[in-house]
Formats: C-alpha cells, structure tokens, sequence
C-alpha cells in the first residue's frame, strides 16, 4: 500500500458502529485486572495469551472471550477498559463509537448491572471531553440463553433509558434465529429503544430477514451472507438499512478464507449501505484502521470506496442530520 493512501485512511473521520466493549480487552489490561482482582487465568504470560487467538469458530471464540471476561469485577475495571478503547481508537480518527455491552456476561458470575454501567459511562462521559469522542451505548442480549433472561436483562436496563440507546442481539448465532427474541424486541421499541441486531455472520440470509421483519432493526450487525439472497440483496439496497461488517473478525472466525475472499467490496459497488468496524479487537488483530488498511490491500479499494465507506459510517450512525453532515463535508474536503 501506498503511504499516501495510508495516511488518507488514518486522515478519514470515522464513527464505529460495531464494537463489543468486552473485546477491546488486550492481554496487558487482562493480566493488570487479574492481579488486581485476584483472578486465576489459565495463562502463564501475556504472550501466551495471546498465542490462543486462533480460532476455528465464533464459539471457540465466544469460549475464551467470556473466560476473560471473568476479570472485570468492578466499576473501575469496566471504566478502565472503556477509556483505554477510546484513547486507542482517537488516534486513529474515530470521532464517533457506538458501543455494545453484554450485561448478562457479567451479571452471571455476580457483578451488578449498575457496576458495569457505571464505569462504562463515566468513560464515555469524560471521552467526549478527552479524547473527545462522541458515544451511544447498545445493551446487547445472549442469543444463546434464554428469551426470559433477556426480558429479565431489559428490565434492569428500564431505569436506564437516557444511557442507553438501543439493544441489540449477540453471541452464537447458529441455531438462536433472530424470532426467538419477539417479545423482548417488542417491549424495547415500546420503551423507546432502537433495536439492532447480529445477523447473517455464521447464520443464513433467513436471519437477517427475521432481524427486520420479526425484530424490526434499523441496522444489521455483520450480515454478509445476504450476498446467497437476491431478493434480500435488493431490499438492502432499496432500504439502505446498513450492515456494519468487521473484516478483520470475519477472517478470524473463517467466515472467509482470505481478506482477498471478503465480499465487502461487492456490496459496495452494489450500493448497500455498508460499513467497516473492527468488533473484538484485541481478539482480531486491529482496530478500526487496521481494518480499513487490510481491506484496501486486499481488495484494491480505491480512495472513493475508502470515502464512501467512512461516510457510510456516519450516515448509518445513531448521531443527528446536522452532525452527520458535517462529517461527511469533513471527508469530502480531503
């Protein structure tokens, strides 16, 4: 790649759409909140830690994910995590983050939901100030438990309306359809959530179908095996609904064989309104930048694509009309 194509990467305002709190979690922060909290990890060093990041699944994944997340006990360890994800990604010109948490990963093994909000709030309250990155937050539910833990989860999330912008739907897909969750969907619009939702990572086009229709999200959270589906393909397109793809994570729970594989390049020149975000990523191997840069030398995207992609970020975002299109004007002076 050439450098002048890297630095218009890193130069590009971008909002990150796709970005699970929990996953930002790199070995160096797991072994100081191990310490601290007197936690065992089955991890002799850093380095061994990360050695284990090579996964055949999204479950073999989700595995070590929650073991680690084992170590955040306390306010201050979801603060600290939440502050270090903001300081990384400002320095590498994300202006907006829209960030999942996982209540019930934590909630199972005794933190109390207010602990986890508390800290991963005041992060975000003083990251606006410094490193001045606006933020929403999405509670996202466990597919793989039930829907009656979910409706339990919402329900403690009630009080707590004016932190929390929407709900979402996570974990391991196969087998856990979107429908499963009707009800609890339900009472979240009613309560004023917007909703989103995984869909069509491991899972068929028929997810993504019952994330819209049964569930009634705004945007779809991967949803890159739409391309197995015409009729879905064109929907996207006539909609705009986004899709908010992370390459890097797609390559590493094998979803593609090779970045050369991805099909984000296609979707954009069909003219879905698809976005780049790195989902895990002290699991995946990058950030946001790093996944822009991986996907450009694959693909060959050229710098309207890349542009496209970062608008596409902003226009897909929860942000205001006003905001979004001054950061769109923003891209468009580079």
């Amino acid at each position: 790649m050439k450098d002048d194509l890297k630095t218009f990467i890193h130069n590009l305002p971008k909002a990150e759409l796709h970005l699970h709190i929990e996953g930002t979690l790199e070995p160096e922060l797991l072994f100081v909140l191990a310490e601290r909290n007197s936690v065992k990890l089955p991890y002799t060093s850093i380095e061994a830690a990360r050695k284990t990041y090579n996964f055949s699944s999204l479950q073999d994944f989700l595995n070590t994910y929650y073991q680690c997340a084992r170590v955040l006990l306390h306010e201050q360890d979801f603060y600290d995590l939440t502050l270090a994800y903001l300081k990384r990604v400002a320095s590498q010109n994300v202006r907006h983050a829209e960030i999942f948490f996982d209540p019930q990963t934590h909630t199972a093994h005794g933190v109390a939901f207010e602990t986890m909000l508390d800290g991963i709030t005041g992060a975000l309250q003083d990251g606006k100030r410094e490193p001045g990155i606006s933020s929403e937050l999405i509670l996202c539910f466990l597919r793989d438990l039930s829907a009656k833990s979910a409706m339990e989860t919402l329900r403690q999330a009630l009080p707590y309306k004016d932190c929390i912008i929407a709900v979402g739907l996570d974990s391991s897909e196969i087998g856990n359809p979107p429908g499963k969750f009707r009800e609890v969907f339900d009472l979240a619009r009613t309560e004023g959530f917007l909703c989103v939702a995984h869909a069509g990572e491991e899972g068929p086009p028929g997810y993504i179908r019952e994330a819209l229709d049964i569930l009634k999200v705004v945007r779809i959270d991967h949803g890159v095996k739409c391309q197995q589906d015409e009729t879905l393909m064109q929907r996207l397109i006539d909609t705009q609904i986004p899709l908010t793809i992370c390459p890097l994570s797609n390559i590493k729970l094998r979803i593609f064989d090779k970045m050369r594989d991805h099909n984000f390049k296609y979707l954009l020149e069909r003219g879905l309104c698809v976005t780049i975000n790195s989902d895990d990523p002290a699991y995946f191997g990058g950030y946001i930048e790093e996944n822009y840069i991986d996907l450009q030398q694959a693909l060959e995207l050229t710098r309207e694509q890349l542009a496209q992609a970062a608008k596409n970020s902003f226009t897909a975002s929860f942000l205001g009309d006003t905001e979004k299109q001054r950061y769109i004007d923003e891209i468009d002076r580079l």
